[in-house]
């Protein structure tokens, strides 16, 4: 193992990691810096998604008839229950149709698990389907699918996988259930876990053209809905927004029930409720990750919780993960995590007795 490799495991046990499957990261050949494996993370081919999916917009809200659009692949109906299902969540501005969810939907696929990619709210091009905005803290809506699909197929293990935002969700989720069925395990890749930090990381010199990648994607959803809910949100009072953490304050804090961004941060991060998680979590982050911050406090929340292994590179950008292995390993966290989520599943079924299929 090269001196790099050594380093890369730093600040996870190394034999948790082979119990759990997953090898040590090394970055692509000059692709060591956290910006260039952020930028290029898209680019490099992935598996070829063979399926053709379901559709289905699940009802996440009674209240206000708040649906989410998700894309299924199911297993044959004989062994469909007892299969993991995978629910895919992704990250800020992205959907169901983002390359890497369609990247491990394609690896779970292929592992013989069920795969929902869900779109947040609005995300996916379906703003009609919720008079709503979405923001970090509706994890109660990954709730509301898993139980929809439950109960639908009677699935006996539920994992979930959120990349940055997805994976803030998916870990405050299981962090507010605690061990209920039929969650059996968690991955997340560069969950944005203190909301605050990231934000203000954002606006950092040297993260601005991330920000604004962001805030021209936050502004034009945001328009689209005025235009569609005009009794709702308001368009002539906003002033100018140039910054994530201004639209969080003068919109989301506004329009979803929060006093103002620091608010908004601290409900919805899942900084506050990590040390309740009860399942097997991985969470996969990057030292070089540009603008994903993790405060030492919540840190030592996940290393003091048993249930919980976190794999800290020193390389890897923000939810990218390039290296130099061949084929459909270049994706490290993508295979990382399918592993990881086939190790749970193997014990899920022994502790339950279970022979499987």
């Amino acid at each position: 193992m090269s001196p790099e490799s050594l380093q890369n495991e730093i600040h996870a046990d190394a034999a948790a990691m082979l119990k759990a499957g997953l090898r040590p990261f090394e970055p692509r050949r000059g692709l060591s810096n956290g910006h260039l494996q952020t930028i290029l993370g898209n680019y490099l081919p992935r598996p070829v998604f063979p399926c053709i999916s379901e559709s289905e917009a699940v009802l996440v809200d009674p209240a206000d008839g708040s649906r989410v659009m998700c894309f299924c692949d199911w297993q044959p109906a004989v062994v469909r229950a007892e299969r993991l299902t995978v629910i895919l969540v992704h990250g800020l501005e992205g959907s169901s149709e983002s390359r890497y969810i369609k990247g491990i939907a394609a690896r779970a696929w292929a592992a013989g698990c069920n795969v929902v990619r869900m779109n947040m709210r609005n995300c996916g091009d379906t703003d009609g389907l919720t008079p709503t905005l979405y923001h970090s803290g509706l994890s109660s809506d990954v709730g509301a699918v898993m139980l929809h699909y439950a109960a639908k197929y009677g699935l006996e293990c539920v994992a979930l996988v959120g990349y940055s935002m997805g994976g803030n969700l998916v870990l405050k989720l299981a962090g507010e259930w605690g061990k209920a069925a039929p969650l059996c395990g968690v991955a997340t890749v560069c969950p944005a876990i203190d909301l605050a930090a990231g934000s203000d990381a954002l606006h950092e010199p040297a993260n601005r053209l991330y920000e604004w990648h962001f805030l021209r994607g936050l502004l034009r959803r945001y328009r689209r809905k005025a235009a569609l809910y005009p009794d709702i949100y308001a368009t002539s009072d906003i002033g100018p927004i140039r910054s994530v953490r201004q639209f969080d304050n003068k919109i989301v804090a506004r329009y979803c029930g929060f006093r103002d961004a620091d608010d908004y941060y601290y409900r919805a991060a899942s900084a506050r409720v990590v040390d309740k998680i009860a399942v097997p979590a991985l969470i996969i982050r990057a030292e070089d990750d540009p603008f994903v911050r993790m405060l030492p406090e919540t840190r030592a929340a996940l290393l003091a919780n048993s249930n919980v292994l976190l794999v800290e590179t020193r390389h890897g950008g923000h939810c990218a993960y390039l290296s130099r292995d061949r084929g459909d390993d270049i994706h490290w966290a993508e295979s990382s995590v399918v592993r990881y989520l086939m190790q749970i599943a193997r014990e899920s079924k022994v502790a339950s007795g279970s022979n499987g299929s």
